[in-house]
């Protein structure tokens, strides 16, 4: 179907919806990478005119990847709930938005209409919003999930410990550990990249994990991000694995850049839920994603990376994770080249995540090579956190010494919960409590200099 819109004297025409909304996007790199951006600001927001005006059902009439040859495709248009996408169904993408800005978008509305929304709606009405609006509606909306702990209650905000080391020392990860332990954070997971791709190095850092939150009874899960065929290989080998990771894509052959497709998804998360691991509930995965991993694979189809992305997040949701992780400026920048990129990327993907009913985290990062800097991870930290993001990365000195990064710190952490006054996962709470790490307002407590106990005994037998 061809869409158009005239602006003045000139007509803008959209050959398929797989253009409209590329032309609709706010520019980033990846777009003018692969040849889809908007040339110029008029068709740009002649674009935006014309998907304003586009009916919701239209999505659901045509699709940017064909049903035939894609798979995640399939699992968009097989698992589409009409009756909770009836509430929305005769509004346009432009209606949408009004709606969802609205007072009768309410936090129950936006949960039962999750189901019924696809990634490409989503994404599609996005490409609408101002920053503020990004920000307004996510905050409507509360995601909670469970394993050893519940995270995405309202008003908390969690943190993902990551005490990755360029050598897999496991000296050097359990001070990591106890350091952003000792700053209150921890409660989404304590997650290591490894180094090494090695099996027997994976189970190594898996049975380290699995001891420190045994012995001291640490209401967290830990995660070893390694490939999800390694995991499962593990699992079998008897290694205790609380959550299966992997990272995903948008479109099938995005995902078999990666090694894997929906069933072996489905087998990692079977494999997870026949653990019985979990202490509070059974969610079992974590997802990571990025805007522009399709095409760095050359796997994009011609859709845009943000539509890209969002599709990612149908795959996440078909899995019922614990925890996704849009990794925003970690793959660099000739997807986004730099800090206003990033920026709106992160709270793209926030929206977006959550409007689809998903536990959505961003790593708030970008490589060195970029043109941003802290000052705009500051920014986009407090945009998310008043967004009401579920949890954040907590890495020593927000420099990972391993993956050649910058991310945001334990202490950023505590900047969040000053700011806003949240708290953390309740369970994970009251163990700091216990431990005498923060007193009965969250809050840090002063320890003389002395470290609890249980610090002091972990380092000494590492």
């Amino acid at each position: 179907m061809v869409y158009r819109h005239s602006v003045g004297q000139v007509s803008y025409v959209f050959a398929d919806l797989r253009e409209l909304l590329a032309k609709a996007s706010p520019l980033r790199s990846g777009d003018q990478l692969a040849g889809i951006a908007a040339d110029s600001t008029e068709q740009m927001v002649a674009a935006k005119m014309a998907l304003a005006e586009l009916p919701l059902r239209q999505f659901l009439n045509e699709t940017v990847i064909p049903y035939e040859s894609d798979e995640v495709t399939r699992l968009i248009v097989d698992s589409h709930d009409a009756a909770a996408f009836a509430q929305v169904a005769s509004l346009t993408v432009g209606e949408f938005r009004d709606w969802l800005l609205s007072d009768q978008a309410t936090a129950q509305h936006l949960a039962q209409l999750a189901p019924g929304l696809t990634p490409e709606m989503v994404a599609a009405v996005s490409k609408l919003m101002r920053n503020q609006d990004l920000i307004l509606v996510a905050k409507k909306i509360n995601v909670t999930t469970r394993l050893r702990n519940t995270i995405g209650l309202p008003g908390r905000f969690s943190v993902r410990l990551q005490p990755n080391h360029p050598f897999d020392d496991e000296r050097a990860i359990t001070a990591s550990i106890v350091d952003g332990l000792l700053l209150g954070c921890g409660d989404a997971c304590i997650g290591i990249n490894p180094a090494s791709d090695d099996p027997a190095t994976i189970g190594r850092l898996l049975t380290l994990l699995d001891e420190l939150i045994t012995r001291w009874q640490i209401p967290t899960q830990g995660c070893v991000l390694t490939h999800v065929t390694t995991t499962l290989s593990l699992i079998e080998q008897g290694l205790p694995v609380d959550l299966l990771f992997q990272s995903i894509a948008g479109t099938e052959a995005g995902n078999r850049s990666f090694g894997i497709d929906l069933a072996l998804l489905r087998e990692a998360h079977d494999a997870g839920l026949s653990l019985g691991r979990g202490t509070v509930g059974d969610n079992v995965m974590y997802f990571e994603t990025g805007q522009g991993s399709a095409l760095s694979a050359d796997a994009h189809h011609g859709v845009d990376q943000q539509t890209c992305e969002a599709r990612a997040y149908a795959v996440a949701r078909a899995y019922a994770p614990l925890l996704v992780n849009s990794v925003v400026g970690f793959i660099g920048p000739e997807y986004l080249a730099d800090g206003k990129q990033i920026i709106r990327a992160g709270l793209e993907d926030h929206f977006c995540g959550k409007l689809l009913g998903l536990p959505h985290g961003v790593d708030i990062c970008y490589t060195n090579h970029a043109e941003a800097d802290q000052d705009d991870m500051d920014v986009l930290l407090t945009c998310l956190a008043a967004a009401g993001v579920t949890f954040i990365m907590g890495v020593p000195g927000a420099d990972d010494v391993m993956l050649n990064y910058q991310s945001t710190s334990f202490h950023d952490a505590l900047y969040v919960r000053a700011l806003l006054g949240l708290p953390r996962a309740p369970e994970f709470e009251t163990w700091l409590r216990h431990n005498g790490i923060v007193s009965d307002d969250w809050r840090l407590t002063s320890h003389d200099q002395a470290l609890p106990e249980f610090a002091s005994r972990l380092l000494a037998l590492r």
